[in-house]
């Protein structure tokens, strides 16, 4: 919603998506923690493989976090870097389940928390394809929305309708949104 109106936003898993392809930065690191088992048949890092081992034990969690959250952040910085060399620009996001885990929060200016009810939480991940199983160890690796809302500068309720997420988004892009230079006559 913020992109469709007009805001930047990062998105941080698709970042570490790339951090992991054959040739970036992380991929080799990966590979040698994690094995070659988690490899496809192309060479690249299986997503899905490298979840299942690293959501069934929380120490190989963190060691996945470790190597990808330091690379994460530096390149959401490089790229806050690029945008705010347009004056003009407005705030800028970075979309990320695990930015209070990984302290990323405290870099920068404020902390959109959206949330919802646990029960929509998991239902909404089995939407996307995950076993009730798997949506469970995925959010178990969170912190507790609760926890999340105590450094939140703004919160975003979206366990409404849309219409009711997509309100709360208007008003805050509202509030964030900086006051034109031009004159008008």
């Amino acid at each position: 919603m913020l992109r469709e109106l007009g805001f930047a936003v990062l998105d941080a898993d698709s970042l570490a998506h790339n951090l992991i392809e054959p040739g970036q930065p992380a991929y080799g690191e990966v590979v040698r923690e994690f094995g070659s088992e988690i490899l496809g048949s192309d060479k690249r890092v299986d997503r899905a493989k490298l979840a299942a081992v690293v959501f069934a034990d929380r120490a190989k969690l963190l060691g996945l976090n470790a190597i990808l959250h330091p690379r994460v952040e530096a390149a959401a910085h490089r790229q806050f870097d690029e945008w705010s060399r347009d004056a003009a620009r407005n705030a800028a996001f970075v979309e990320a389940a695990l930015l209070v885990e990984a302290g990323f929060h405290e870099k920068l200016d404020g902390l959109v928390v959206t949330w919802c009810r646990p029960e929509q939480q998991l239902e909404r991940l089995r939407n996307r394809g995950f076993s009730e199983a798997d949506a469970r160890r995925r959010i178990a690796a969170q912190l507790p929305v609760e926890g999340k809302l105590r450094y939140a500068t703004e919160e975003i309720d979206c366990s409404g309708t849309l219409e009711e997420t997509r309100r709360q988004v208007e008003a805050l892009a509202q509030k964030l949104r900086r006051p034109s230079n031009k004159t008008s006559f």
